[in-house]
């Protein structure tokens, strides 16, 4: 399973929020480079990075940091956020992203979502499913909608999509734990790859969403506030234990 850590942009800095409610920012660092050369330090080789001002924009705002961070070091790099337009996509992979999220699109303009999928690849794009009690929520997390999750996911399962990035708004940045019910559920209806999101605080969260079938774990806050420790993560990679870790 691969551990994928995240930094969420605002302002060009290195920030995290508490269920999504830009309120509540938190600045962690002022140099995301730095941040992702310590990622890379440890063994890590691929990031979920997140333009929060791009979210709740119209567009990618950030696109200096993602440059930045693509130039500067051998991580294999998500970007999401004010991704609106086909524009915004190749201005993404132009900056060096190797895949892109993508949410509120998929939700607001499914047909130019299957035309993304159908040009640039299901490889490339992956689906942002990320919900307040099980409905989509949009645009940074600032608009919900009545889409279901699971329809929203087997909808695009049939379209091809192959990797979804999901998140229970209502763990994010909690460290209470992540949302082993949900994915429990999704994975048992769907064949997506599903990189879980939210809440994962200890290890053991990690160890257990690994057991469920997840793909993927991306850990924010977590390794911010030192619940979870990247020294850690690389002894578990060194003993060969059940991570496959930092990939």
């Amino acid at each position: 399973m691969r551990i994928i850590p995240a930094i969420d942009i605002i302002d060009g800095k290195c920030v995290r929020l508490t269920k999504g409610d830009y309120k509540t920012t938190k600045i962690y660092n002022e140099n995301p480079l730095e941040v992702a050369k310590m990622f890379e330090g440890f063994g890590i080789k691929y990031l979920h990075l997140v333009d929060l001002d791009g979210a709740k924009s119209k567009q990618i705002i950030n696109q200096k940091v993602l440059e930045n961070l693509a130039s500067k070091t051998n991580l294999q790099i998500d970007f999401g956020g004010g991704i609106k337009s086909i524009n915004d996509v190749k201005t993404a992979f132009d900056s060096g992203a190797k895949q892109i999220t993508v949410g509120s699109i998929a939700v607001q303009n499914p047909e130019l979502m299957e035309d993304w999928l159908k040009i640039f690849g299901a490889d490339k794009i992956i689906l942002g499913a990320d919900c307040k009690n099980r409905k989509i929520a949009t645009n940074g997390w600032l608009k919900n909608s009545d889409v279901d999750i699971f329809s929203f996911i087997k909808k695009y399962e049939k379209n091809g999509i192959k990797y979804g990035i999901v998140t229970d708004i209502e763990k994010d940045g909690m460290l209470s734990g992540p949302s082993f019910q949900l994915y429990e559920e999704i994975l048992s209806q769907t064949k997506i790859s599903l990189i879980a999101s939210g809440g994962i605080t200890t290890l053991e969260d990690i160890i257990k969403l690994k057991k469920q079938g997840c793909e993927g774990a991306i850990i924010g806050k977590t390794i911010y506030e030192g619940t979870i420790n990247l020294k850690d993560l690389s002894k578990k990679k060194k003993k060969k234990e059940s991570f496959r870790a930092l990939i």
